[in-house]
Order: C-alpha cells, then structure tokens, then sequence
C-alpha cells in the first residue's frame, strides 16, 4: 500500500448540548446521543450519507450495550452498510485519537470521508460484578440472581463501581484528583489562583453562550417533541459562582479534611510529589469547584481532504496539519498536553507564538495552571501569556462546560475552528488534552487557504 499525499481538513461538525451527571441527559443511551451528533454534523454540512466511508467514536464507559458503537451508529443513522467502523478508547484523548484516526486512514487510501468523535454518558456508568464464571456464584445469570444477596461477600466476587474504578490509574493507584492535587504541590499552585482560573472559566462559557458562540455548532437534545436540553447544563446550574466567588471558598477540599489529611495525602502519593516533603501547615487545594463536572454528550466532525470537500460542496472549516500523543508519569497526567504539544506543533511546521488560538482541556485548575508553568520552563511555551491575551480558552472551557470524556476532544475541535473563523486575524490553532493513565494528544490547525 502507497500512502497519499493530500491535504487533510475539517468540513464540518456538531455536538449536543452537554448535560450534568444525573440530570437532563441521564436516561439517554450513548447510542442514541451519538447518533444525534452525526445526524446533526451531517444535516448542518449537507453531506450525503452515501459518500460517507467510515465512522470513528471515541468511547470510554464501553459496555455491551453497544458492541462497536461506531458501527451500531453509523447504522442507525442511515449511513450504508458499507461504512468503515472503529471505536476508539484512548481515555480522555479518545476522539482525537478518533479524528487523527480518520486522517491516518485518508492517508492510508483506505476512504475519504469520515466522520470522527465521541460519546459519554457518565449517568449511565454501570455498577460491575467481576469474577471468573467458574466460580458457583457466577455461573450463570440464573444463579447471579438466586445468589444475589451472598455475591458483596463471596470471596470469588468483586463488586465495584465502574465509573471510579475508570477514574482510578491501576498502575501508580492515584484517581485523578489526587492527580491534580500532585501537580498542585509540585508546581505551587494554591486554591485561590485554581478558583480564580475556575471562576473565568465559568465567566467566558457564559458569556460564550450570551453571545452566540455555541451556536455555530451546539443543537438541542429533543425526544418526542420535547426537548430535554438546549444549552449546556453545568455552567448555567453553577451560574452564581461568577458573581458570587466568596462561594468558592465553601468548597471543601478533597484531601484535606477530618478523615484524609494533607499529612495522608504525602504519605500515600508523596512519592509523586517531586522535590518536596510534607510540611506543617500545607493545604489541599483541589476542590469540587476547580474540578470538571461529570457529563453526558456527543460531538462529531467531518473529516476529508480538501479535494472532496470542494467536490462535494463541504465548507472547509480548518487545515489539519499535525497532530502527537505523547505519554508521562500518570501520576502527573494533567500537564501531558505540555509534552504533546511541542511535538505536534514540530509536525505542523507551526511555532509556539504563532498560534492565535488554544482549545486546551479543563479537567481540573490544577492541571492547567501547572501547564502554564512546565509548558513555560521547558519548553519556553508561555501558556499563561495566551490564557490572559483570550487566545486560549476564549470561550470557555470543560471546567464550565462539564467533561464527557470519549467526546471531550472533538467538543475541543468544534470551539477551535470556530473560534479560528471568529477571529479576522486567526490564522493557527492548537487543541490539547490530558488523558488518565498519562497520556496527552495535540493537534494543531490552520484556516484553510484555496
């Protein structure tokens, strides 16, 4: 097989509206939510189903509700049997994994037309029974149900919930707050500068909605007539905090408390924390307010070569000119997307300072502002300098927005091309993000120039 040369673009895209754990969205299958985003992106694009090649969904929670849920979607939305189909699990990076996918196969030869993204429903994250099936109690789902009430403390049987167990690196054992906190103690990031970073967030998602931003690519979730959610849920439930920042500080913190100490905190993650011991008198500083909320969602774009988009009448919304993963220590996964950067940025032939918009992933303030001060030292990146320009994040970010997580990095791309096309001198962008298990994905853009 030749590989192709071709110039590689964005041609459109959708998402839904994204919901907060447990409330609008929570009864939604991620099958049905994913379906919505690519009917969405291809109604928007007026792209004909048939010249679809393949389809690529980013998925964490998998489950068998959906065995290959890029196929069971491609096929539900109408898209022919023929279509190429492939999910895609790379934690929190899984649909840009999913769109540098669809760019590897363009390449490839192997089609020309995808549609590349990602679903969550963390609502629906199951509660798991684990254990080999030669084990008495779980020989059968007859016998599961007859041993129901033995099964929490049977031996051969571990009952767990899936959605921590997910936020859980099994390697360093560190959940992903405590991932944050880490990156807090070793970068000297304190509380108030996280809940500053936090409350702009907030302040920019809202404004982003007021002014019509989100437009451009958010559509309402509507079932039977009725529609369970037009705009995203989070930042409007959390709407106070701009006006009211003194609410803040009624956060508690997640490690620092009566029952887990910050003293606990360095016994048991101290080994991560690079250059320091625990002192007297050091706080936590991670709180529900500067973290992600948990959300259920769906994003797709189109993804093809400049050469089909002309042909079939696409708008080019961005040049796709490189792309990186890069892995750490996933006790530090949060500045990942410092690491990815530098490399995606070398593939792209684009310059740190030459870049007039950042689409950078939110899961917790820590993480960010760490970013801005390894991503600086390092690399000589000035992250910080782009955040207070507008340059990064101009409209907010998953810290507001809420963090579905296999749809998280094509949510990214949608608000980058947009934002590119918003700016009259906008010419290179950058997403990037972080994902559990230390891994970290950057793709870079340029508006597309015939």
């Amino acid at each position: 097989m030749n590989a192709r040369s071709e110039t590689l673009v964005v041609a459109g895209g959708a998402r839904t509206a994204i919901g907060h754990i447990s409330r609008s969205l929570s009864a939604l299958r991620p099958e049905e939510l994913m379906v919505d985003a690519i009917t969405a992106a291809l109604s928007r694009s007026k792209l004909p189903k048939e010249k679809v090649d393949g389809v690529l969904v980013g998925w964490v929670g998998q489950s068998f509700s959906a065995p290959n849920i890029a196929r069971v979607c491609a096929l539900r939305a109408g898209l022919p049997e023929k279509v190429q189909a492939v999910t895609v699990q790379n934690n929190c990076v899984s649909s840009i994994e999913a769109i540098a996918a669809a760019c590897r196969f363009i390449l490839a030869g192997e089609g020309e037309v995808y549609l590349a993204g990602g679903v969550e429903v963390m609502s629906r994250l199951p509660y798991s029974i684990d254990g080999s099936r030669s084990a008495k109690p779980l020989r059968s789902l007859a016998v599961v149900k007859e041993k129901w009430a033995e099964l929490p403390t049977s031996p051969d049987v571990q009952i767990s919930d899936a959605m921590e167990q997910g936020l859980t690196d099994p390697v360093k054992n560190i959940n992903m707050a405590g991932t944050a906190e880490v990156c807090a103690q070793m970068y000297g990031i304190g509380r108030s500068e996280q809940d500053e970073y936090a409350r702009e967030s907030f302040r920019r998602t809202l404004a982003g909605w007021k002014s019509g931003f989100f437009d451009s690519s958010v559509v309402s979730v509507v079932r039977d007539g009725k529609t369970l959610l037009d705009k995203d849920e989070y930042p409007f439930l959390r709407e106070d905090l701009v006006d009211k920042p003194q609410m803040f500080a009624k956060a508690p913190a997640a490690f620092d408390n009566s029952a887990y100490t910050m003293k606990d905190f360095y016994r048991d993650y101290g080994q991560f924390i690079e250059g320091k011991t625990y002192q007297e008198g050091i706080k936590g500083t991670v709180t529900l307010f500067n973290s992600c909320g948990r959300s259920d969602g769906a994003a797709a774009v189109i993804v093809t070569t400049a050469k089909k988009a002309k042909e079939l009448g696409l708008e080019v919304l961005a040049e796709i000119k490189g792309w990186a993963f890069e892995g750490n220590n996933p006790a530090h996964m949060g500045v990942s997307p410092a690491l990815a950067a530098p490399t995606a940025l070398k593939r792209a032939g684009v310059n740190f300072e030459d870049l007039d918009q950042i689409e950078l992933h939110e899961p917790f303030a820590a993480t960010v502002l760490s970013i801005f001060k390894l991503g600086k030292r390092r690399f000589g990146h000035d992250w910080e300098a782009k955040n207070k320009s507008g340059a990064l994040n101009p409209n907010g970010g998953s810290l507001a927005v809420g963090h579905p997580l296999g749809a998280t990095g094509a949510r990214l791309m949608l608000n980058l091309v947009h934002a590119l096309k918003a700016n009259p001198k906008g010419r290179n962008g950058m997403l990037a993000a972080c994902a559990g298990g230390g891994m970290g994905g950057a793709m870079v853009v340029t508006t597309y120039r015939t």
